[in-house]
């Protein structure tokens, strides 16, 4: 663990493990509520000297942050695909975009402007200023166990918060190596403290119970989140949170179903269908929909499943069984109540799959609204085609749903698209495009998939207070 500018080991340990392949790769300290305590004083303290530096200064810090990711590049990534099973390529990617943000965020920081307002008074002036919250308490997943760190940490440290990270209990090596990071780059003690733990219910506890803690920002499932926005509000901390999706693919009829087909496999199957904006239910116009089943058919066939670092994979594991049993269950059900299943459809087993935590690329069509992968998340290499006929009708399908993160729309009709992107209920809207993300751009959901944006001046500003100054001259 970091905590106060030092890194902490603890007698009780617990081990990492590769998804691919089961073995150990590494045992990191096991935190327990007190260390939470320590990390929360440490950013206490740090908070006031911190919040003074200019902006300037807490710049510089993330640009060598920026650059020291840009430069260990390689070796995070191959970390990432041992620890967390994504392919070496995708690893490599994250820690792009993880980049990204450090940059970004070191731009914005200087970009914080107040404003003055005129008053009805003529001996009254009035002026606004935007100031750090306080200390700052994160949650991460494991999913994306480097981008969602500094997605939250840059932010922060830009804005002239301190921070308290625990990440997911799946992946603290990457955690750790993003802190050491951090280190070198010249953050100050205390400005940003680690604590892992296999139990994170205490450390979750605390974050939502200590008065010295202003914000949470945590990016996991809905559940979780619910409970932890609900435990929070006690003191009305401020919130922010990233959750579930469950996006909608709609391909129309005017689009090249062949292009269409290309685009969804791949982000379908991105990080093995284990991201928040994988789409779930990908809905195609039926006139087009034979070719566009083929082709997507095809080209998940090609898909290779395996360990990230074959570069011939295109498919990792599975975070572990239980992940696996949910997607087998999804799948099962659908063909008991009718879906056709095109290609995958079972767990991968024997050879150099040891680990369990494998499951075929599938594909299934004639999926209808009474199964339980039209309703659930699946987070799994499964993709569910869905028919339809009209523009209303799968307007109103895709709206069928308490999420509202991501959404996708096919088409050459720009009127359509228009259309489209101003009917869906989704915080993310991709048109003709599947990677509508940026650290430039807001991210974040509607309804029951989160609140507030992450990246972007929005980004910044979920770490910011209004303060306002009435002057009478």
């Amino acid at each position: 663990m970091y905590i106060n500018g030092e890194w902490v080991k603890t007698d009780r340990q617990f081990s990492v493990t590769n998804p691919a392949t089961g073995e150990a790769i590494g045992t990191v300290s096991d935190g327990d509520k007190s260390h939470a305590v320590l990390a929360i004083d440490a950013a206490f303290t740090a908070f006031s000297s911190w919040s003074a530096v200019t902006a300037y200064g807490r710049a510089e810090v993330l640009q060598k942050a920026y650059g020291l990711m840009i430069e260990r590049k390689q070796m995070l990534a191959e970390l990432m695909t041992r620890e967390q099973g994504k392919p070496l390529k995708a690893s490599l990617n994250e820690v792009q975009y993880a980049a990204d943000f450090l940059r970004w965020f070191s731009e914005e920081a200087k970009r914080v402007y107040g404003e003055t307002i005129s008053s009805a008074r003529d001996d009254q002036r009035f002026i606004v200023r935007y100031e750090p919250l306080g200390v700052v308490a994160a949650v991460t997943p494991w999913n994306y166990p480097i981008s969602m760190i500094t997605r939250k940490v840059a932010p922060a440290l830009a804005a002239g918060c301190t921070i308290v990270l625990k990440p997911a209990e799946a992946t603290p090596l990457c955690a750790i190596a993003v802190f050491n990071i951090l280190h070198e780059a010249g953050v100050p003690a205390g400005v940003a403290n680690l604590v892992t733990t296999l139990d994170p219910v205490p450390i979750g506890d605390e974050f939502c119970t200590n008065i010295k803690i202003k914000k949470l920002t945590f990016t996991g499932s809905t559940a979780v989140g619910k409970k932890l926005a609900q435990d929070a509000a006690s003191q009305l901390k401020r919130v922010s949170m990233e959750l579930g999706g469950h996006a909608p693919f709609i391909v129309f009829d005017d689009a090249d179903p062949i292009h269409a087909a290309k685009g969804a496999s791949l982000v379908k199957f991105l990080n093995t269908g284990q991201a928040c904006i994988s789409p779930n239910r990908i809905f195609v116009q039926r006139g087009i929909l034979d070719t566009f089943v083929q082709t997507f058919t095809e080209r998940v066939a090609k898909m290779k499943a395996g360990d990230g670092l074959d570069p011939s994979v295109s498919i990792g594991p599975l975070v572990n069984r239980e992940a696996v049993k949910k997607v087998s269950r999804q799948v099962e059900d659908a063909l008991e109540k009718g879906a056709i299943l095109h290609s995958g459809g079972k767990v991968l087993t024997g050879g150099s799959y040891t680990s369990e935590n494998f499951y075929a690329p599938t594909v299934l069509s004639a999926v209808s609204e009474d199964m339980l992968i039209y309703r659930e998340e699946t987070f799994g290499p499964v993709a569910a085609i869905i028919p339809f006929d009209d523009y209303d009708q799968v307007i109103q399908m895709a709206n069928d749903t308490r999420y509202g993160l991501a959404a996708y729309v096919y088409t050459k009709n720009l009127s359509r698209a228009m259309r489209a992107f101003e009917a869906l209920n989704f915080g993310i809207i991709g048109i003709n495009d599947i990677n509508p993300t940026s650290a430039a751009a807001p991210f974040g959901g509607m309804s029951e998939s989160g609140l507030g944006r992450e990246g972007a001046r929005e980004g910044l500003g979920e770490y910011l207070e209004t303060k306002l100054g009435g002057f009478s001259i």
